[in-house]
């Protein structure tokens, strides 16, 4: 396969204003990507772009090696997977965490009169067993707490074993032993060589897991700096992405960034 992701001269229009692009992105096999930049940057429409959800106002998509225009996304859609908040409203808080990710096989968000086999249930509880939720497969998923509900839709996302996995901000919302609890675990998968291909949205430095190998930043619709993850996540890039100093650091494969004092 070539490139999983490829954008060719993007742009989105909404109301006459160009809220994204242009811009051209290449995501390849074997990567590891983090999209990083502040408020109104473009992180959300890219996102949407990528999971085949909008099309672009100019420019070309191909994800998987489908062209967006002139593929059946509903054939697509399975071979990416996704986390969002949109997906979280969608589901119903009584349907159990094991439907929750078994569900997924069939692209649909609530279990109807679909038919799993034990391949099924064996691949859930497997996924559940990784994202440290194995326990709450009897749970309802309303009851869950954040932390609980977005490692099941995570495991969700990853049960239809895709190709390209898009996680957008997984760790908001979630307290400082959440949060790292569930980097620790995505740190996993990226170093797992038979994980899909990622993409991790997100507004904080400190959420980029260890194991991430490309970063592309963006600002005003804009990219500032794409390419490999050290040499995109510098101060000065980082000072023109969010308009004011920062100092970034690196500790132990995780990244932290402050304002600057100088």
């Amino acid at each position: 396969m070539g490139h999983v992701l490829e954008f060719n001269d993007v742009s989105v229009i909404r109301d006459g204003r160009t809220i994204l692009g242009p811009l051209s992105w290449r995501v390849s096999e074997g990567e590891r990507w983090v999209v990083l930049g502040p408020n109104g940057a473009g992180k959300s429409t890219l996102f949407a772009l990528a999971g085949s959800l909008i099309h672009p106002s100019k420019g070309s998509v191909t994800i998987l090696e489908s062209p967006l225009g002139r593929t059946d996304v509903f054939e697509l859609r399975p071979r990416i997977g996704i986390t969002s908040a949109s997906i979280v409203e969608m589901i119903p808080e009584y349907e159990s965490v094991m439907n929750v990710v078994m569900t997924s096989a069939y692209a649909i968000v609530g279990r109807w009169q679909e038919s799993y086999d034990l391949w099924d249930e064996s691949r859930a509880l497997s996924l559940l067993t990784i994202l440290g939720v194995r326990e709450l497969k009897e749970r309802t998923f309303g009851t869950l707490s954040e932390g609980e509900k977005k490692r099941t839709l995570i495991a969700r996302a990853l049960m239809p074993n895709p190709e390209l996995l898009l996680l957008d901000e997984p760790a908001a919302g979630l307290d400082l032993g959440g949060r790292e609890d569930l980097l620790r675990r995505l740190n996993s998968l990226a170093q797992d060589p038979t994980s899909p291909v990622t993409v991790i949205v997100t507004h904080h430095v400190e959420e980029i897991p260890r194991g991430t190998t490309h970063c592309l930043l963006l600002s005003e619709g804009l990219v500032v700096a794409q390419g490999d993850l050290r040499s995109v996540l510098t101060s000065e890039n980082l000072s023109m992405a969010y308009g004011i100093a920062v100092d970034i650091q690196e500790d132990g494969g995780r990244f932290f960034a402050r304002a600057s004092e100088g």
